[in-house]
């Protein structure tokens, strides 16, 4: 469904996309995962022939896409990372004014509005400004006016920032009814937690390249960490802290602030061999987490930074 291959953008001698390729197909939520900064909203700028790029070729729908492409852009919904609405206009008339640039028949209209109403949970607040919204109402309507007119594919640039955590989920499982409902996602996003949700595929993104693709099973697999273990209000000695270094599957300790943290290679019976080196060296220590690979696991170890500070 999309194709992009190649794809550079500069801004002077700043590099925002450096030779990006990807492959979104139909059905697909496609995660694009990566810390603000790393030329996601570039790239969906670009995709949409709102940016003019500098090198590579970029199909949606099986066809180049340019700023006249009015055919394609009308299967197209866009869900921008700043809120686009008119503060003039009620909830509705918002929503009805951004269908009405796809659909000009108005009973259609009228039924694709209320859809759009029930469908972010708007419906309250249809008579009501943009201003007088929380945050997370106004993200919804944000939603709303992007999906009104049944899109195809739908680009959703970072649409949970700021947001409380209900209507985060509320978006998050509209996303995904979107999705079983036919239309393929893009979702851009510095919250892994939100992409491991609900992507069914996923890129990471940094200094504008792809530095890894796949499902979050198959990014998992390719990093060393099998298991994180966390424990805290313990009190280690450089020698404990050697000898821990050196049990199986260890490949990396930290120890500050009386918070000892070990990577495992394996997620195989780590904790109890440290269990049983702490009781034998009569270690006293607080409470243990011992957690599997996360995404930010798997950013951490492939570019050396977090993906959010």
């Amino acid at each position: 469904m999309v194709k992009v291959e190649n794809l550079v953008k500069r801004y002077g001698n700043f590099v925002a996309l450096d030779h990006l390729s990807l492959k979104i197909d139909e059905g697909e939520v496609y995660g694009l995962l990566g810390p603000n900064g790393s030329g996601k909203t570039t790239a969906i700028n670009c995709m949409l022939s709102l940016l003019k790029y500098d090198k590579g070729n970029i199909e949606i729908f099986g066809e180049k896409i340019t700023p006249g492409s009015y055919n394609i852009k009308r299967q197209i919904g866009i869900v921008p990372q700043n809120v686009a609405v008119f503060e003039e206009l009620s909830v509705i008339e918002n929503i009805d004014y951004f269908c009405g640039l796809y659909i000009k028949n108005k009973s259609e209209r009228k039924k694709m509005n209320n859809e759009a109403v029930e469908f972010t949970g708007l419906g309250k607040y249809t008579k009501m400004k943009p201003k007088q919204l929380s945050g997370g109402l106004l993200r919804r309507l944000n939603i709303a006016c992007g999906i009104v007119h049944r899109p195809k594919l739908v680009i959703m640039d970072e649409p949970t920032v700021a947001v409380d955590p209900q209507s985060r989920n509320k978006i998050l499982e509209g996303i995904q009814e979107l999705n079983r409902n036919g239309s393929t996602i893009i979702y851009t996003s510095h919250y892994m937690e939100e992409v491991e949700q609900i992507c069914t595929r996923i890129a990471i993104i940094d200094g504008g390249r792809r530095i890894a693709e796949g499902t979050k099973e198959e990014l998992k697999s390719m990093i060393k960490t099998g298991e994180t273990i966390t424990i805290e209000n313990t009190f280690i000695n450089e020698k404990q802290l050697s000898e821990i270094h050196a049990i199986q599957n260890v490949f990396e300790v930290q120890y500050e602030n009386n918070i000892l943290v070990l990577r495992c290679s394996s997620a195989k019976h780590n904790l109890i061999r440290l269990m049983n080196y702490l009781q034998d060296n009569d270690i006293s220590f607080g409470r243990v987490f011992s957690e599997l690979p996360t995404l930010n696991d798997v950013f951490l170890e492939i570019t050396g930074k977090k993906l959010r500070d």
